[in-house]
């Protein structure tokens, strides 16, 4: 099964959905590797036209969705491994990876990959959390980890973070220190960033930047958060004024929420990002 209208093939592509379906050091309420296959399954409770944007996913560009990665349940070494070939290989088709979480971790290894194939690489980052740790009861490879192990590969001023409200103080004082630039509790600084033209970047989205009234089935709730029309503006910003040349939606855990109503929101999201990237793509093309 693959998402709605993304059933193309990858050599007609020009974005490939792939799923890392891990979350073995999901250091609270796990379940995240059921989020991709719950997306797809989900997806066909809405339409692939969206009145937001007046685009349909029929429209094209292509999408392809290739599937889930097998991956290996407690070897997160092995699994980030498997994730940057997997991205690499996607990337160097010259296509636009789309990863699905998953837990947050499994960005470092799309990161990786985009990392060495863009020089200069940047990251915007939505997110509850800071994931600044810089490791977890003694773990390095956690996903309260994860954006300090971005920062290790790409060093400081290169990660721009949104809605976060939660992290130790140890994190906020990183912070602080400038190393990374954040915005507390919401996205009113982005209209603002600004990068030089043609800047790659990473766009990494943890849900759990949403609003837990709005988006319950996630593993580490935080009171407060974006609702879904502050995120989805803020989204079709970043993919229509930015170089966003792969990205990723983590940390829906589907059983959590019996109610299904943040499965459908997560589908809802990735419509609108694949639409957003769309018409950037289809602007490029144009232009090029």
């Amino acid at each position: 099964m693959t998402f709605i209208g993304a059933d193309k093939d990858f050599e007609q592509a020009a974005v490939v959905l792939f799923g890392a379906p891990f979350d073995s050091t999901t250091s609270f309420r796990p379940g995240t590797r059921f989020g991709p296959a719950a997306v797809r399954s989900e997806s066909f409770g809405i339409e692939t036209y969206s009145p937001y944007q007046d685009r349909d996913l029929e429209d094209g560009p292509a999408v392809h969705d290739a599937g889930d990665l097998e991956l290996p349940f407690g070897a997160p070494d092995r699994a980030l491994e498997m994730i940057e070939d997997k991205a690499a290989e996607i990337l160097d088709a010259g296509k636009t990876p789309f990863l699905l979480g998953g837990e947050h971790l499994v960005t470092l290894g799309a990161v990786r990959a985009a990392a060495k194939r863009h020089p200069g690489l940047r990251i915007i980052h939505f997110d509850a959390h800071a994931d600044l740790r810089e490791d977890y009861l003694g773990v390095r490879l956690s996903h309260a980890c994860v954006m300090r192990r971005c920062h290790d590969l790409l060093g400081d001023g290169r990660i721009w973070q949104f809605g976060i409200r939660s992290g130790t103080r140890a994190e906020f004082d990183f912070m602080k220190a400038g190393r990374v630039t954040t915005e507390p509790f919401s996205t009113k600084t982005l209209a603002a960033l600004s990068f030089p033209p043609g800047t790659p970047v990473y766009l990494t989205v943890d849900l759990d930047v949403l609003d837990p009234a709005e988006f319950p089935g996630t593993g580490t709730q935080e009171a407060g958060g974006l609702g879904f029309p502050g995120l989805l503006s803020a989204l079709v910003d970043v993919l229509t004024r930015f170089n966003v040349v792969a990205l990723d939606n983590v940390e829906l855990s589907p059983a959590l929420d019996a109610s299904g109503r943040s499965t459908a929101l997560a589908c809802k999201i990735l419509r609108e990002q694949l639409l957003a990237l769309q018409t950037t793509i289809s602007k490029d093309r144009h232009n090029g």
